[in-house]
């Protein structure tokens, strides 16, 4: 497995928490000698600088966006004071947190978005089974992806993750990825979420998506998420023109279980495909 796309997974699902270069390599399977050239040759950035290019430009979004207290947002990118988080801003952007929030915009500047994970296909897909699932209520954090900027993806979940345990009427703690409204030009809207009993109760900042009814097949994934591009990209353009099947109008989900792993990113999940 590619340790550099282990490593953009856990830094894109980790970057607002402390993690040091030690954290990642570990993650990744490798010394830290053999991450950081490894990294360096992939990306063309350090491994420490990418975290704190991707810290600052989530911050810097935050601050677009109208952030009203820019100590707050110091604090969440791991600053401990205003002063050192205007220091590090400035380093990296040319310009201050005050003037981004009073411009409302990134256009000033050159933000670091997330570098996307490899999709080359697999030749691991194994066969799927089939079920028939009843509605799903999923409620999270959503937003909308297009295949550019899809890399963002494990950043929801990480934004997800830390507000989990307050969603008001969940049913377990399976989690689900759901995509869906895919229009012409590729881009999805996409959810972090867990399923809800009903929808009424869960507050207006998180988004909601109902799963209809439907056949699926489901593919397992026993490999580090961080080659989850690999698994749908043969699900989409090798197993379904095969299979005889057609996709179906409906939302393709990732639900993740018990046996998952959030912090290594081990123990497997399910990508579930609506067919007809």
């Amino acid at each position: 497995m590619n340790p550099v796309d282990k490593a953009l997974w856990f830094i894109e699902s980790h970057f607002a928490q402390d993690i040091c270069l030690d954290d990642i390599a570990a993650i990744a399977g490798v010394s830290r000698f053999q991450l950081v050239r490894a990294f360096d040759y992939a990306t063309g950035t350090s491994v420490m600088r990418y975290v704190r290019g991707r810290r600052l430009t989530e911050a810097a979004r935050a601050l677009a966006g109208g952030a009203p207290d820019i100590l707050a947002v110091a604090l969440d990118a791991g600053y401990g004071s205003h002063e050192a988080f205007t220091r590090a801003f400035r380093d990296q952007f040319g310009t201050t947190p005050e003037a981004v929030r009073a411009g409302g915009t990134l256009a000033t500047i050159e933000p670091i978005e997330a570098i996307l994970m490899t999709e080359t296909p697999t030749a691991k897909l194994e066969p799927p089974r089939f079920e028939n699932t009843p509605a799903l209520l999923i409620a999270g954090f959503g937003d909308r992806f297009s295949h550019d900027t899809s890399g963002g993806i494990p950043g929801l979940w990480q934004r997800f993750n830390a507000e989990a345990d307050h969603m008001p009427g969940k049913v377990s703690d399976v989690a689900y990825g759901v995509c869906f409204n895919t229009d012409d030009a590729g881009n999805f809207d996409y959810i972090a979420g867990v399923q809800v009993r009903d929808f009424s109760d869960v507050p207006k900042e998180f988004a909601r998506v109902r799963i209809p009814p439907h056949r699926y097949a489901v593919f397992t994934h026993r490999e580090h998420i961080s080659t989850i591009r690999m698994t749908v990209t043969t699900v989409w353009s090798k197993w379904l023109p095969a299979s005889g099947f057609q996709a179906a109008d409906a939302p393709f989900f990732e639900r993740y279980g018990p046996e998952f792993d959030g912090r290594t990113g081990l123990g497997g999940f399910e990508l579930w495909l609506a067919i007809k």
